[in-house]
């Protein structure tokens, strides 16, 4: 499955207040689930010495999902296709990294 095929798909369990018009709720909840894999990331240092074991990494890969799915529903609401925001990524990247500007600070390197 192809990004843009994954948009499509999840776009189909969207059920949150005004699905089509309203960018708000996805990007609180692109938030939150963001702040969740951090949590679960935390925790391994806590309470598994740093070891990132197969649960830890199911936990976070679960997250991570969850994360994909409100980037898929925020860029639906924008009027994004999920392959196209990927691809524009990596474009900048590539641009940055050719000029030696991938470290460092600011949107415009």
């Amino acid at each position: 499955m192809n990004l843009s095929e994954f948009q499509i798909k999840a776009r189909e369990t969207a059920f949150y207040p005004n699905v089509g018009q309203n960018p708000i709720y996805p990007t609180l909840g692109l938030c939150g689930e963001a702040g969740e894999v951090a949590d679960k990331v935390k925790k391994v240092l806590r309470d598994r010495n740093g070891e990132f074991d197969c649960d830890a990494k199911e936990e976070i890969k679960l997250e991570l999902g969850d994360v994909l799915w409100y980037v898929a529903q925020l860029s639906s609401e924008l009027g994004f296709d999920l392959d196209d925001v990927a691809n524009k990524n990596l474009e900048k990247l590539c641009s940055r990294a050719k000029r030696g500007k991938i470290s460092g600070s600011g949107d415009k390197r």
